[in-house]
């Protein structure tokens, strides 16, 4: 899932009641003269000398709700703060009557802000009355701030209409501001929206306001769903070529998609595309183009295929694939094979084979024959991806998918290759069979990621499955082989076809308890309170600022690994461009785990540039593998945890592609 100073981590209030906080911790400044200083003690961190903080991260990870609520009118704030941030994981709704009541009674601003994010994290909306109620008294600035963005998760439908208008006192406040927009972001998210609330956002969009109200506003408008923005492409268009923030131009870039009615938009798409300086804002203007106007952008598109970016490249390959409509099939074929980047050049080669018309034979061979030269398994796995793209090449992706000698990369491409043919419109009625016995085959197998793969084909309705494989026992047995709660994204897939196959609810999913994980303090106790992490890459290194005072359990997790030179070798296996790029995964395709989980730490962190998560299967599942975002991605905040900040290398980060190396990860020298 590059921020830049963005992350509206939360720390110091004076700052946050502009909403915004800088991502990246100041760097030393070295020593000069003849004797070097000696370097001060790292400062513990707050576990490390109090148990009381060490037993409410306890109860967090626990999920005890009862045990944590007396911590709410401890005598000591810090207390109180501790145990409100960590209802935010708990997310248990018995919570709210003395979240409110902190809310509207405890004297420190701190834990006021916290009890309202706790408040919005359960989105509970019995909540919805009590924030609306605290919103006139609020002293603090940056409380009021935390109120409103806990109302956009809480808030009803009817309860809309007072979140888009604020109270006249708060009309120039700027954290007020800053919560409005991002109240209506996090309420749009949900599907809660007006046209009031859509033309709120665009003056919130003006150039004047706090930037942390023009990000929401951006993001609120590209990410709500179903908006007609064509009455607001004048704003839009000002907000995309001209804010001094690059991550709202690209919000604002994106939101044009819904304003493609106007006939100005694919120019000013286009012009984003070839000019913007920001790559991201480049990429953002080729998603936002469609079908639609497929000609007036497509020679920017073309162009965009060299761009000096290679996430650029990619965005405007998968344009072409999701987009080009009777295009020659040679034509691309020829601008595939004279681009570099591998991952660029097998994009278009799939756009290709997806052309009706002649020439698919040929561009099926030379893909074919790429795919025999290339020795890179990724490179390989996503060939077989552009195969997916033609059923004509079904027994060759079968062949390779299942191959003895294949790596688990291959095997997983292939298999997505594979279920990509059988979804296709001229997928051969006679192959039908063919690919069932496909699908049990990959079951019967035993790897985690094609069974996994297949039980999803199984249980889609719009494959019609079921006639052929009505029989759920070979389904069953491959469930008793698979070991919880190291093989739980499989375990879920195939429990979901065996209930559909059945006709019966389904079942829950077996999430582990602290009990089989619990935090391992004496790791946690012996960190200082901001260690740092070098991720060696075969791009060059990467800084981490570990953020164990907010997520112990998953630093902890995280040095212990780092011990083991788990993650040594490993590459990063999925990067999504102006997202995030993912790696630690032990298989290298994304299915792969420890065996054990971790319980989400859900503290009051934001995903702005730089921040790194943990890759989860659902709340209480993480385990070793995370990723670092390109740029804000705050549809991610609160259900993803956040472990630690980028602080040097964000450059290494934007150039990262899938199949590049973690040479090795290490802790700083005097961590």
């Amino acid at each position: 899932m590059t921020y830049s100073a963005l992350c509206r981590a939360t720390a110091v209030a004076a700052v946050a009641a502009a909403g915004l906080l800088p991502a990246c911790a100041p760097r030393p400044t070295a020593t000069t003269g003849a004797v070097p200083a000696a370097a001060p003690a790292a400062p513990a961190n707050r576990f490390a000398l109090d148990s009381t903080m060490r037993r409410i991260a306890t109860l967090q990870d626990e999920r005890h709700t009862a045990a944590l609520l007396p911590y709410l009118s401890h005598a000591e704030a810090r207390y109180r703060q501790a145990a409100a941030e960590a209802l935010a994981s708990v997310q248990d709704k018995a919570a709210t009557p003395r979240l409110l009541l902190l809310l509207q009674e405890d004297e420190v601003p701190r834990v006021r802000q916290l009890a309202a994010y706790a408040l919005g994290q359960a989105a509970d909306s019995t909540a919805e009355t009590g924030l609306v109620q605290q919103l006139p008294h609020e002293t603090d600035a940056t409380a009021r701030r935390y109120v409103l963005e806990a109302l956009g998760r809480c808030t009803s439908r009817a309860g809309l209409a007072g979140l888009t208008r604020l109270p006249p006192a708060l009309a120039t406040d700027t954290a007020a501001l800053s919560g409005q927009a991002w109240g209506l972001y996090r309420a749009g998210l949900r599907g809660l929206t007006s046209e009031a609330a859509v033309a709120r956002l665009v003056q919130l969009l003006a150039r004047e306001n706090p930037v942390s109200a023009r990000l929401a506003a951006a993001n609120a408008l590209a990410r709500t769903r179903g908006l007609n923005l064509a009455p607001y492409t004048a704003a839009l268009t000002a907000a995309a070529q001209k804010d001094a923030h690059y991550a709202v131009r690209a919000g604002a870039t994106q939101a044009l998609a819904k304003a493609a009615a106007d006939p100005g938009v694919p120019a000013t798409l286009a012009t984003l595309a070839r000019r913007d300086p920001d790559y991201r804002v480049r990429l953002s203007a080729l998603r936002a183009m469609s079908g639609a106007m497929y000609a007036p952008v497509k020679e920017a598109a073309w162009a965009a295929l060299t761009d000096e970016n290679a996430q650029v490249a990619l965005t405007a390959a998968e344009f072409f694939l999701t987009h080009a409509a009777n295009e020659p099939g040679p034509v691309l074929l020829e601008k595939a094979q004279a681009l570099p980047e591998w991952r660029v050049r097998a994009t278009l080669l799939a756009a290709a084979l997806r052309q009706p018309g002649a020439g698919r034979e040929a561009i099926r061979r030379a893909v074919e024959e790429r795919y025999a030269a290339s020795t890179d398994v990724y490179e390989r796995g996503y060939l077989l991806r552009a195969l997916g793209e033609d059923p004509a090449a079904f027994d060759f992706v079968r062949a390779a998918t299942f191959a003895p000698d294949r790596s688990l990369v291959v095997g997983t491409y292939g298999m997505e290759a594979l279920l990509a043919q059988r979804r296709l419109a001229d997928f051969p009625a006679g192959r039908q069979p063919d690919f069932a016995l496909v699908l049990r085959q990959a079951v019967l197998g035993g790897d985690v990621a094609q069974l996994g793969l297949a039980a999803e084909a199984i249980r889609d309705p719009k494959l019609n499955l079921r006639r052929l494989l009505p029989n759920p026992d070979f389904l069953v047995a491959a469930r008793a082989k698979l070991v919880l709660p190291r093989d739980l994204e499989a375990w879920q897939s195939l429990q979901q076809t065996i209930d559909y196959l059945r006709g019966v609810k389904p079942t829950a999913v077996p999430v582990a308890r602290a009990a089989s994980h619990p935090i391992p303090w004496e790791v946690v106790m012996a960190l200082p309170a901001a260690p740092r992490a070098v991720v060696r890459t075969s791009k060059g290194n990467v800084v981490l600022r570990l953020l164990v005072n907010e997520a112990p359990g998953s630093v902890a997790s995280f040095v212990q690994l780092i011990r083991q030179g788990f993650y040594n070798g490993k590459n990063f296996h999925r990067v999504v461009p102006n997202f995030v790029a993912q790696g630690g995964c032990p298989r290298g395709d994304g299915w792969g785990s420890t065996d054990y989980n971790l319980r989400s730490e859900f503290a009051d962190l934001h995903y702005g540039e730089g921040a790194v998560g943990l890759a989860s299967a659902g709340k209480d599942t993480e385990s070793c593998q995370w990723f670092i975002t390109h740029s804000p991605a705050p549809h991610l905040d609160g259900r993803y945890t956040i472990f630690a900040q980028v602080v040097e290398g964000m450059d290494v980060v934007s150039r990262l592609e899938i199949g590049d190396r973690i040479d090795k990860v290490e802790l700083a020298a005097g961590y």
